[in-house]
């Protein structure tokens, strides 16, 4: 993974962009059309230019969208690293500071991405924490843990390697149906921020 693509030009594309550029990776950031980005000073251009371009793929836009930004790019997916940061949240207002989703228990908006490209090695990351620790987060308690699934080996691998150099300890969680026990661990994560304004935390597993 030396060509990270970021497909998604908000805080959380712009966030990691910029942290994976200061790793020494070679990013550019795509969006529906080609722009100037606000806090990125790097290669900007459309979806499909980018993830042709890349070695790996970030997907970093609203759930809400993300079927449809990987039924655009589908075909430039194949046999790459896709690093899905996205979680299925609703239009809905939270309910007493709990995100509702547009999924169930039973789905996760992973699962549908996969299906939309089979051929795509998706891994799921970033989705439970804030933008503002995801590169280098500094814990009292050492580094943070960072729940990872996808049916790839290899792609898992370059994954926790990446997560490694951002300031993350990596659990593997298994194959892409574990996507539904880690995406809402984003609710839980949410519920601090909603009720007290707390929002720079993080989960760690011990053992």
């Amino acid at each position: 993974m030396k060509k990270i693509g970021i497909l998604g030009t908000g805080i959380v594309g712009v966030t990691l962009a910029n942290g994976f550029h200061d790793l020494g990776y070679d990013v550019q950031i795509g969006g529906r059309t080609k722009k100037d980005i606000e806090n990125w000073t790097g290669a900007t251009d459309t979806f499909e230019n980018v993830a042709k371009w890349a070695d790996a793929i970030v997907i970093a836009v609203k759930g809400e969208v993300a079927e449809e930004v990987v039924k655009s790019v589908a075909d430039q997916l194949t046999a790459k690293t896709v690093i899905d940061t996205t979680n299925p949240i609703s239009s809905d207002p939270p309910e007493d500071g709990v995100l509702r989703y547009f999924t169930d228990m039973n789905e996760s908006l992973m699962e549908r991405l996969q299906t939309i490209a089979p051929k795509a090695h998706f891994i799921k990351a970033f989705n439970s924490v804030g933008n503002a620790i995801m590169i280098k987060p500094e814990f009292s308690d050492g580094p943070p843990t960072m729940f990872i699934c996808g049916d790839n080996e290899a792609a898992k691998k370059d994954v926790a390697t990446l997560l490694q150099k951002c300031g993350w300890e990596t659990r593997d969680m298994g194959g892409v149906k574990s996507a539904r026990a880690i995406e809402p661990l984003c609710m839980l994560w949410c519920i601090p921020g909603f009720k007290d304004n707390e929002w720079k935390h993080a989960f760690k597993l011990l053992s």
